[in-house]
């Protein structure tokens, strides 16, 4: 790391250290920030989706990830597999038996949840992690420095890593198509979806609309909106003609996830250095030495470069 030597990196722990001592309070209070009575969701009806996988395609171009062209997304292979988000591919489509209906498999659509109250936000050490007013959650990739907390705190698994990539590798998940609506548009997946089987909108709208079907199709919907007290509520919703648990979703209680991860937090260290502290300061020192080697990197491309251009 040709900039950085002992004496400047000293200068930049101790600068950092009055900011620091701050974080305590603010990084657990992002979890709690005041959402807006106008929060936007998404209210996922299984009993409308076909299993196409358009959303899929879409959610891959909407977020520049590498994919084949739409047609191949009809094959149908990829359901004899339970499958999870990853890195590639931020939402996933899984295919469960219908025993009322055998002719017609139940899909689901699997992606972050966007909770009220988010555990991966209340996790973080260094505020990567974001929940908006609007209902969103998002994450700041310049922040992470890859300590991985998020995945191991979200109950419902969804925050995954570029675990092939050697030099700078990201956490990525679901960011409800954030950049898409500051234009004015509706997340990629609800855009595409060909069945209305994705209904996007404010979530008070989405549980009237939810209640509604399910009143009036009681032999098609189980009395259950997966999402609207779990973990406290989270801003994706589910109705089915089928348990829950039985498509693979967790059964959860209605205590937000970061209250039970906090208490833990506050008992472990209630002797020892606050642990935002101690954890912002190690998170200081892996993001530069992640820095330094992607500057590293990056000046060993440009001198290869130039020999080459020297030897031509």
């Amino acid at each position: 790391m040709k900039n950085l030597n002992r004496r400047n990196f000293l200068k930049t722990a101790a600068a950092a250290g009055l900011a620091i001592s701050a974080l305590d309070s603010k990084t657990v209070k992002g979890a709690d920030k005041t959402l807006s009575e106008d929060r936007i969701g998404m209210l996922i009806d299984t009993a409308n989706c076909v299993g196409c996988r358009h959303c899929e395609w879409a959610c891959r171009v909407a977020h520049n990830l590498p994919t084949n062209d739409l047609d191949t997304y009809s094959n149908t292979e990829v359901f004899k597999e339970y499958r999870r988000p990853d890195s590639h591919s931020l939402t996933v489509i899984n295919e469960f038996e219908n025993e009322k209906n055998p002719l017609l498999p139940i899909h689901v659509k699997t992606q972050c949840m966007h909770c009220e109250r988010p555990a991966c936000v209340s996790a973080c050490i260094v505020g990567a992690f974001t929940k908006h007013p609007d209902g969103t959650v998002t994450w700041d990739t310049d922040k992470c420095i890859g300590c991985r907390y998020c995945m191991v705190a979200c109950q419902f698994q969804i925050p995954t890593f570029d675990y092939d990539k050697a030099i700078d590798p990201q956490i990525r998940k679901c960011d409800l198509c954030f950049d898409r609506r500051k234009s004015g548009k509706v997340p990629a997946c609800v855009d595409i979806c060909p069945n209305e089987a994705i209904i996007y909108g404010k979530r008070s709208d989405l549980l009237k609309i939810a209640k509604d079907r399910i009143k009036r199709k009681p032999d098609v919907y189980i009395k259950h909106i997966y999402g609207e007290y779990e973990v406290g509520g989270t801003s994706v919703l589910y109705i089915a003609g089928k348990n829950f648990t039985e498509l693979k979703m967790p059964p959860l209680g209605t205590n937000p996830a970061p209250g039970i991860s906090e208490s833990i937090q506050h008992g472990v260290f209630a002797y020892f250095v606050p642990p935002v502290t101690l954890y912002a300061l190690l998170g200081l020192i892996m993001w530069i030495t992640k820095r330094g080697k992607v500057d590293e990197l990056k000046e060993n491309n440009d001198i290869q470069e130039d020999e080459k251009g020297e030897n031509s």
